[in-house]
C-alpha cells in the first residue's frame, strides 16, 4: 500500500486500489503459517459461475497476514449502504491500518507497520479521483475465473477462484512501458459470490511488503449491515 500517505486498499485493490511509492525491506521475521491450505478441485461446469460483488451491508471478521513479516493480526471488513471499511491490527498490534470507501471517496490510513517509521501527525490519504461501490464492483465483473477450490481449515469452505487485475500504461503491447499496480485473487463463496472467504494481494499496494504477498481470510461473513467510521483526521469526501 513508500509514502504512507498511498497504502493499500482495492481489494482489492482489490478492496479497493491502493499505490505505494516505494519499497523499504523490514528485518527478518518469523512467518506463521498460512491461514489455510488451497486446494484446487476438479469440476466440469459447464456454465462459468458468477464473478465477486461487493455488498452494500456486511460484517466479516477474520486475520489480516504478512507471513514474511511474521505478522497475524486481527481484520475487520465491514459495510453499510454502499460505504465499506477495512481495519488490521490495532493499537497493540505490529500492523495497523484502515481503508475505506466512504461517500464516493477512497481513503487509507496506516498508523502502523513494522520497521518503517510513520511520523506524526499520521495523515489519512484521499486518494484523488470519484470511487464508489459500483466502480469497485464493475472493475470485479472483468475478473478471470481460475476454478473451484477448496479452503481447508477448522471448516472447509467451498470456494470460486477469480483473478482481478488493474494494470498501468498502454493496452497497446509495445507501444509503451506497462506496469502492474494491482492484482488480487479473490476466493468467494460458490454458491454466493458476494461472500468473501479470502484474498490475497499483490501490487503497488503491498510494496511495504518485501515479498508483495500480503493475505486476509474471513472467519465471518455476515450479509447485514456493518459500522463505517471515517476516521478524524481524514479529511471530509466534499473538501
Amino acid at each position: 500500500m513508500a509514502s504512507t500517505r498511498t497504502r493499500r486498499t482495492l481489494v482489492a485493490a482489490v478492496a479497493g486500489g491502493v499505490f505505494a511509492l516505494g519499497v523499504i525491506a523490514p528485518g527478518p521475521a518469523v512467518a506463521p503459517p498460512l491461514p489455510r491450505a488451497v486446494q484446487a478441485v476438479d469440476s466440469s461446469s459447464p456454465q462459468e459461475p458468477r464473478p465477486p460483488q461487493l455488498p452494500a451491508d456486511f460484517q466479516g471478521t477474520g486475520r489480516y497476514i504478512v507471513r514474511d513479516l511474521g505478522v497475524d493480526v486481527p481484520f475487520t471488513w465491514q459495510g453499510k449502504d454502499g460505504n465499506s471499511q477495512m481495519t488490521a491490527g490495532g493499537q497493540e498490534h505490529p500492523i495497523w491500518f484502515t481503508n475505506l470507501i466512504y461517500e464516493n471517496t477512497l481513503y487509507t490510513l496506516t498508523y502502523k507497520w513494522p520497521n518503517i517509521p510513520l511520523y506524526p501527525p499520521r495523515a489519512c490519504s484521499k486518494i484523488p479521483g470519484f470511487f464508489n461501490r459500483q466502480i469497485f464492483n464493475d472493475k470485479l465483473k472483468t475478473a478471470r475465473f481460475v476454478g473451484p477450490e477448496i479452503l481447508q481449515g477448522e471448516k472447509d469452505r467451498h470456494v470460486d477462484h477469480w483473478r482481478v487485475g488493474v494494470v498501468g500504461g498502454s493496452s497497446v503491447a509495445g507501444e509503451v512501458f506497462r506496469f502492474p499496480i494491482a492484482l488480487g485473487d479473490n476466493y468467494v463463496d460458490q454458491r454466493d459470490p458476494s461472500q468473501w472467504w479470502q484474498v490475497l494481494q499483490v501490487g503497488f499496494q503491498n510494496l511495504f511488503d518485501p515479498e508483495l504477498d500480503e493475505w486476509f481470510t474471513m472467519t465471518t461473513f455476515e450479509h447485514r449491515p456493518g459500522v463505517v467510521t471515517l476516521p478524524d483526521r481524514c479529511p471530509p469526501p466534499t473538501s
